[in-house]
């Protein structure tokens, strides 16, 4: 696959799909958003993939959504297409039936963050800047900010955000739960693939079906999300690998799973 505002590469199950833009610190322009959406459709589908990492080249993650795009949009009506393509792509990067994992280095700001936001875990360097500073421009968020940012780190906390446009360091952002764990700059992408390389070697479908069970049930009340984590435990008792996972179990060897 050939892009030109991302690279992508692949191997031990692992793909890693890094934002390519350094001159303009990886800014999400619409081309960049096009290609992020071609290669998670690929990458949904693709078997040899078990496992996602989204990171970014040079200094930075993503310092938002290239503002020289930004100040064209002349009506609400362009912005209403504008804000529907970003969903539609960080939609399909949450709902990619793999898990992905954000190395986040330096700026993620404004869309930046809220591509780290549609991934399921955030690794952050220890000089990653992580904000939603829109109210600055006189906008809010429109790539999902207002409403994955309040399901993660809570309501109070997301408002100040939201509302103050204020930056935070990445001993911040993991103290109120926005990044899992930080590390040093230099062993950031290690980290990441460490921790891929372990999701790897999981039951792939089990893995679906705990990624699906999440983010559709907290969707949901507390009941209903309850009967959608009964169904998805139901379907898993269909699996070679349950069989394998149980059976491994109670032989006290490591367990041999294929993902089927």
């Amino acid at each position: 696959m050939g892009f030109n505002t991302i690279t992508y590469e692949k191997g031990d199950g692992i793909a890693v799909v890094t934002l390519n833009r350094p001159k303009r610190l990886n800014a999400l322009c619409d081309e960049l958003i096009g290609e992020l959406g071609t290669v998670f459709g690929q990458i949904g589908e693709d078997r040899d993939v078990a496992a996602v990492i989204v990171t970014g080249s040079a200094k930075a993650f993503a310092a938002g959504a290239d503002i020289k795009e930004i100040i064209q949009i002349a009506s609400p009506v362009v912005a209403h297409e504008f804000g529907s393509r970003i969903h539609a792509v960080f939609n399909r990067i949450e709902g990619c039936p793999k898990p992905v994992i954000a190395a986040v280095a330096g700026f993620a700001l404004g869309g930046g963050c809220e591509l780290a936001l549609a991934c399921d875990i955030r690794i952050a360097a220890d000089n990653a800047v992580f904000g939603l500073p829109e109210i600055k421009l006189g906008v809010i968020p429109g790539g999902g900010g207002t409403q994955r940012l309040p399901r993660l780190i809570g309501v109070g906390r997301a408002k100040e955000l939201l509302y103050t446009g204020d930056s935070i360091n990445a001993q911040e952002a993991h103290r109120i739960g926005l990044a899992n764990k930080v590390v040093p700059l230099d062993s950031l992408m290690d980290e990441a693939r460490k921790l891929a390389l372990k999701l790897v070697k999981q039951p792939a479908f089990a893995l679906k079906m705990n990624k699906l069970a999440v983010n559709e049930g907290i969707n949901m009340d507390l009941y209903s999300a309850l009967g959608h984590e009964s169904r998805c435990f139901e379907i898993l008792f269909s699996t070679e690998d349950r069989n394998e996972g149980m059976q491994a179990f109670v032989e006290k060897r490591e367990p041999n799973f294929k993902g089927s």
